[in-house]
């Protein structure tokens, strides 16, 4: 028998909380998502003035980067590979994306869960995501 560690409420609500903050210092919107290890929505929170497209997206990245333990761009950048690359659709199940803004929560070496965020400028998801993640791991014992 092994353990699996994953995130839960406490770090699901710290992230929201990080990346709200962030997002209002940009005069920005976005919605969050948390994944627990098994890359299962723990929270969403769809700020005022967030696309409505984006719930999706954000809880689809945090379902990537949970259950592939990968940055949801670098699942995409395989995607879109001509010579490594993959069709998305072996992976059975219509949750997987390669849009960038899914961080994996690595904990020892193994995947933990997810944050995810969507409505931003592909870059800025990722940037902010990461602070978040960062923010995170910081309080995790």
């Amino acid at each position: 028998m092994y353990e699996i560690r994953t995130i839960g409420q406490p770090e699901a609500s710290r992230a929201i909380d990080f990346i709200i903050a962030e997002a209002n210092k940009r005069d920005k919107a976005a919605v969050i998502a948390v994944a627990d290890a098994y890359g299962e929505i723990i929270a969403v929170m769809r700020m005022d003035r967030a696309s409505l497209a984006s719930i999706k997206i954000a809880q689809h990245k945090a379902f990537t980067a949970a259950r592939e333990g990968k940055a949801s761009k670098e699942i995409g950048n395989l995607v879109r590979s001509a010579d490594n690359g993959f069709d998305i659709a072996y992976l059975a199940d219509e949750r997987f994306t390669g849009f960038g803004g899914g961080i994996p929560v690595i904990l020892d070496g193994r995947c933990a869960g997810a944050i995810a965020i969507s409505g931003l400028p592909e870059a800025e998801d990722i940037e902010i995501c990461q602070m978040a993640v960062d923010e995170v791991l910081k309080h995790i014992a």
